[in-house]
């Protein structure tokens, strides 16, 4: 690869590693290339890049942006799954493609300019999607408004029943 070439990668990488929430890096050995493009199509419908990197690219990218704290995990075969939306996604779909597939390792990651291990990656996996997040939240919003509206209601419906049952009477 020619010096140019490099530097339009770090450049790209960079940019990259700039927009991304959330970075989970992972070991692929023993994963061949059709496992490698099912994961790719699999985190790619959820809008996580997944891209295997060459080291020393990786470093130089990395330097100046919050995944800066993952330099020194840049060491052997690594794949970077980048998630620019929602944080929990590239998590998600890493942790349930590692139960079909164990060669995969998830190693290390970067959440809000944090450091998470392994065990974390596993937690934020387990968590319910962003989206999923704002409809309970919602629920939650809604639901003392709809009591107070059938507490409100309740009377004016005791009234109307009894006004009705006197018309009827009389």
């Amino acid at each position: 690869m020619r010096k140019d070439e490099k530097k339009e990668l770090i450049d790209e990488l960079r940019e990259k590693f700039s927009r991304a929430k959330v970075a989970v890096l992972t070991g692929y050995t023993g994963i061949n290339v059709e496992q490698i493009t099912d994961l790719r199509t699999k985190l790619s419908r959820s809008k996580v890049e997944y891209r295997v990197v060459k080291n020393t690219l990786a470093r130089k990218a990395a330097e100046g942006t919050t995944l800066e704290l993952l330099k020194d995990y840049f060491v052997g075969p690594i794949g970077v799954a980048l998630g620019y939306d929602d944080p929990v996604i590239p998590a998600k779909l890493l942790h349930e493609f590692q139960k079909e597939q164990i060669k995969l390792e998830l190693k290390v990651g970067v959440l809000d300019g944090r450091l998470i291990k392994q065990a974390d990656i596993k937690a934020l996996a387990n968590l319910p999607s962003l989206n999923a997040l704002r409809a309970r939240i919602i629920g939650l919003l809604q639901a003392p408004a709809s009591r107070i509206v059938g507490v409100l209601a309740a009377p004016g419906g005791q009234i109307a029943r009894v006004l009705k049952a006197k018309a009827e009477k009389g």
